[in-house]
């Protein structure tokens, strides 16, 4: 059984950072792309970052110059650096791994964690 579990969320004022991290545990032979998603209230879920298994990233343009991706290969964990949070990143923030067990590949999600950027 594979489990994303995420932690760093929190409150932090406008310009400030977070850092939000996602650990993959369980019967994991191999973990191809990582995302981070946020879903605002009311509103669909989005994409905001991803990296592939070679390091390669891409980003939402809201957030491009403002949040990094990275990953830990040996820790099976991903990051996600906010820097310069705007109000508008308020949300719940989702882990999304494409993880290979010795039998399977799937799709799994986090369950989430609040991040609110307010003064």
């Amino acid at each position: 059984q594979v489990q994303l579990v995420e932690s760093g969320g929190g409150l932090a004022q406008p310009g400030g950072s977070l850092r939000l991290s996602c650990a993959a545990s369980g019967s994991i032979f191999s973990i191809h792309f990582m995302n981070w998603y946020l879903q605002a209230p009311g509103k669909e879920r989005e994409l905001v970052a991803g990296i592939g298994s070679t390091g390669s990233t891409r980003y939402a343009a809201s957030v491009k110059g403002r949040f990094t991706i990275s990953r830990d290969n040996a820790k099976n964990t991903v990051y996600l650096q906010m820097n310069n949070l705007k109000p508008e990143d308020t949300a719940v923030y989702y882990c999304n791994a494409g993880i290979g067990t010795l039998t399977t590949l799937n799709d799994y999600w986090g369950q989430g964690t609040q991040v609110t950027v307010s003064s």
